[in-house]
């Protein structure tokens, strides 16, 4: 390492007076450089590279274990500490991000009273659809995530992904349910009450295709439990693990898992909603064998 520092900096001072302050001979470093370098050093030189790379591409927020796994998964055999001991020659270290959770801080002008009171159960398609959106980290900034999804087949039925949480991104969500399903006839749309679902721009789409508005109590999170469930399983099995480089990585690995985990979200709202059920105690059914 100190060879290495002289060797490196020996253009700008000389070699004597930085031997003499790093307590190194002068004679030994130039030993040192003219003797073959090892074929450790050279796998350091290679691999230090890949480090540094990976490392400038998560835009500089990946510590040595995230590196690692990069290094892995490009073929390169190696273990963590080695990995540790590269970053640091590198003077590589992990930024910290210090950001804190998106907050809704639109006003909220049409609050709806809870219709679907946790009836979570649908004769039929089109005739109860739940709605909600999420956020997702990635290195660009927030991913906002919008879905409408079927009580009757249990399948996203609709979605919309941008960078912003305006009335825009559920807007969207809702009219890709519409445009894929067809306008519908008697059709109840349950949503938190959120200021993009209780905007006027959401609530005249609504009165547009005859869609009656329903919403989850304040604070009352069980009042939707088919959604945050669709969402937890996304998080947990899917993001929660990972730091997405750009929001467009984020949007296609979303997409490629939709239509798996839209079939399984609702496994877990099972037990929750026969316990936190409405009136009655109706529970949520899953219909595997049904597409609608």
């Amino acid at each position: 390492m100190k060879f290495g520092f002289v060797a490196k900096h020996r253009g700008a001072w000389p070699v004597n007076l930085m031997c003499e302050a790093l307590g190194v001979s002068r004679g030994g470093f130039y030993a040192w450089l003219t003797r073959p370098r090892s074929q450790r050093s050279l796998s350091d030189e290679v691999l230090g590279a890949q480090v540094h790379q990976s490392f400038v591409r998560s835009d500089r927020t990946y510590g040595a274990r995230r590196v690692w796994h990069d290094v892995l998964e490009q073929g390169q055999a190696c273990g963590l500490h080695r990995i540790e001991r590269l970053m640091r020659e590198q003077a590589l270290r992990a930024r910290p991000r210090r950001r804190g959770l998106p907050k809704d801080r639109g006003t909220r002008s049409a609050v709806a009273d809870n219709v679907l009171d946790r009836q979570f159960r649908a004769d039929g398609p089109n005739q109860k659809w739940v709605a909600d959106f999420t956020y997702i980290w990635t290195a660009e900034g927030w991913l906002y995530v919008a879905a409408v999804l079927d009580l009757y087949s249990r399948r996203i039925v609709g979605w919309s992904m941008q960078e912003s949480m305006t009335s825009q991104l559920v807007v969207d969500a809702l009219m890709m349910a519409v445009w894929r399903r067809g306008k519908p006839v008697a059709l109840l749309h349950h949503s938190d009450q959120g200021s993009q679902y209780t905007s006027e721009h959401f609530q005249k789409l609504l009165d547009e295709q005859g869609i009656t508005c329903s919403m989850s109590r304040a604070g009352e999170v069980w009042d939707n439990s088919a959604m945050e469930s669709f969402f937890s399983s996304l998080k947990t099995e899917r993001t929660a693990r990972k730091v997405y480089r750009t929001r467009g990585q984020s949007l296609s690995e979303i997409l490629c898992v939709r239509h798996s985990m839209s079939t399984r979200s609702m496994n877990a709202t099972q037990d929750q909603t026969h316990r936190f059920g409405g009136p009655g105690g109706t529970a949520a059914i899953s219909h595997p064998g049904r597409a609608a």
